[in-house]
């Protein structure tokens, strides 16, 4: 099995998952003397083998991605890197959002707001970790479609 199917597969029983809770509520609790629409002991066994099939497939996917090494990184490595690019990105965004808002003077007596850092060329850095970004995600795809499960 290809990584991307393993993680393709943990996506899908974490959804079960959830639904399974929701169901599991539903079911909780009924009127005296009525039925629940399904047996909360029956979807309880679903969930101890859905549970248990999540974490073996997490357990896998997460030795492969710490023993899969490309340029001397492991994919664990490439996660956390592009993890915190994204974040990174995030914020600078939202700051240069604020550092290049306008605030327009209707007099000359009126307090001037200015930008406290060059907007231009730290707009410039952040094109440069978008790309950084973009790159690193397709590497990890490619890791991903292309490495076997351990």
């Amino acid at each position: 099995m290809k990584l991307a199917a393993a993680l393709s597969e943990r996506s899908d029983i974490q959804s079960k998952i959830s639904q399974i809770s929701v169901r599991l509520n539903n079911n909780a609790r009924v009127q005296e003397g009525d039925t629940p629409s399904e047996n909360p002991v029956m979807l309880m066994d679903e969930l101890d083998q859905m549970i248990t099939r999540l974490e073996n497939l997490m357990a896998k996917i997460n030795l492969t991605n710490s023993k899969t090494v490309y340029n001397g990184k492991t994919i664990t490595d490439l996660l956390a890197h592009r993890d915190c690019l994204k974040k990174k990105i995030e914020i600078m965004r939202s700051f240069l959002n604020n550092a290049s808002n306008r605030v327009n003077r209707t007099t000359r007596t009126e307090i001037k707001i200015i930008s406290t850092v060059p907007v231009a060329e730290i707009q410039e850095n952040l094109d440069c970790l978008a790309k950084e970004l973009r790159q690193t995600d397709e590497k990890i795809q490619e890791l991903n479609w292309t490495t076997e499960l351990i």
